[in-house]
């Protein structure tokens, strides 16, 4: 049965989507933890981290890379922070999460935006790439 991310990825579920290739995308966390918490996601539905090939992993490294640059551009923090955690959904994706302080990172804490701040921020993320 196909994750909730081959779903976004094939179009099946709305996301707003930050960056896209034809090997991984990006989109906004729908329940963040902070503003600006990004997915970044491989195309091919593999889930462990360290279950993917040697180039798919580099790749998706390379791509989160670039994608959080993008969102320091836009988000005022002071650092973006990486997490792969991987319980959640059984499909790769690497937590690009804009930080100011530790507590930043606690995944039990959440943020609330409208759609339309959704779709403001993944406009203007998108705009730095």
């Amino acid at each position: 049965m196909p994750t909730i991310f081959t779903k976004i990825i094939q179009g099946e579920i709305p996301a707003y989507k930050i960056a896209e290739d034809s090997n991984f995308i990006a989109f906004l966390d729908i329940n963040p933890n902070t503003k600006g918490h990004t997915l970044c996601v491989p195309k091919k539905e593999v889930n462990k981290l360290f279950d993917l090939d040697e180039g798919t992993y580099n790749g998706l490294m390379q791509f989160s890379r670039k994608v959080a640059i993008a969102i320091e551009k836009v988000v005022p923090c002071k650092r973006i922070g990486v997490a792969v955690i991987g319980l959640e959904v059984p499909h790769v994706h690497v937590h690009l999460i804009p930080l100011n302080k530790m507590s930043d990172m606690d995944f039990s804490k959440k943020v609330t935006l409208s759609p339309e701040e959704f779709s403001t921020l993944a406009n203007q993320i998108k705009a730095q790439l």
